[in-house]
């Protein structure tokens, strides 16, 4: 073999070595929020970015649907005690109990979705929920026939609320004399599974005139695009793509790409770059947008298309402000 060969296999060697030092073992695990893995929503989103992890790399996850508070920090402390590492817990509401167990656990790494935990070694992750649902309120402002909209939330909390206030400025920016009807469905994390509940609230708002109805209600909000989908109005999905549900009769579903953070998260302790801190995710850095697909397309005009597409630049540049509820919890337009 000659000099240079030998060097180049030799240089080959090498890389394939550090390629496969880079890749660190890891042992992922999720403790999804309360309303079930397969909500078609904001779980389901967490999920479809975790198989995504397996399916690309081989490592498989562990994952745990809680019904209660209490099993939420079980289920932490035993993957935890198990050596899972990264940890994804998922929503607000598991951030009590990710205080207690990360602190037990210094040197595993954890991530938390929709909430901020100050530890050394937790990843908080946070959308601009207020950025994309602005999008898919001019979307239905501009849908509408009767100049009327509705909204249905989950369990009645700031960041639901900041989901709406968005969607109302949204709506107003295109129709400033729209009318648009607000319910939560309740105030406890019941609220995120009742969709006959959703149905009603939904029906109530149509029988007042409303013709576009966003949800943002986990697994309730099947229960608000069906009611939409039989009274022959439109709903707009929210997390998920949530279009091929009511194939024609969704307008749009508000991207929440918490299937990005999941994987980006898995993804990151394999390759050695996972860092703690805050990520805060909007239409600049990907993390919400609206869908446009074969299941909703016919519904958005080219008119629609454009003047959503302007508001989002216009969003990224700064242009436009969307007034996020979270930083004084009002609603201004």
């Amino acid at each position: 073999m000659r000099l240079g060969s030998l060097a180049a296999a030799l240089a080959g060697v090498a890389l394939s070595a550090m390629a496969a030092f880079a890749q660190q073992p890891i042992k992922p695990a999720v403790v999804y929020d309360k309303g079930g893995k397969f909500d078609k929503s904001f779980n389901e989103g967490v999920f479809a970015g975790a198989e995504r992890f397996r399916t690309e790399t081989g490592v498989a996850f562990r994952d745990f649907e809680p019904n209660n508070d209490a099993q939420i920090e079980q289920a932490l402390r035993r993957f935890a005690r198990d050596g899972n590492s990264p940890i994804i817990a998922v929503g607000f509401s598991q951030a009590t109990a990710l205080q207690k167990v990360a602190a037990e656990f210094p040197d595993l790494k954890f991530t938390i979705i929709d909430m901020v935990v100050d530890l050394p070694n937790v990843q908080s992750i946070v959308f601009k929920e207020h950025e994309g649902s602005y999008l898919v309120g001019l979307l239905g402002a501009m849908a509408s026939k009767t100049g009327k909209l509705g909204f249905v939330g989950g369990m009645d909390i700031p960041l639901i609320r900041k989901f709406a206030c968005g969607y109302v400025q949204g709506i107003k920016a295109a129709r400033p004399d729209a009318e648009i009807f607000q319910n939560m469905t309740g105030s406890t994390p019941a609220a995120w599974a009742d969709p006959v509940k959703g149905g009603e609230l939904a029906k109530s708002q149509i029988d007042r005139g409303a013709d576009v109805i966003y949800h943002a209600a986990g697994g309730t909000g099947i229960g608000v695009l069906r009611a939409a989908a039989d009274a022959g109005r439109l709903g707009i999905g929210v997390d998920s793509n949530q279009n091929a549900l009511h194939p024609g009769k969704i307008l749009t579903s508000m991207l929440k790409r918490v299937d990005i953070a999941a994987y980006n998260s898995f993804k990151a302790a394999q390759d050695g770059s996972w860092k703690p801190g805050l990520s805060v995710l909007g239409l600049k850095e990907g993390g919400v947008d609206w869908a446009l697909d074969d299941d909703n397309k016919a519904l958005i005009t080219p008119e629609m298309k454009a003047a959503a597409d302007k508001a989002k630049a216009d969003i990224i540049a700064g242009r436009i402000q969307v007034h996020d509820y979270m930083s004084d919890q009002k609603c201004t337009m």
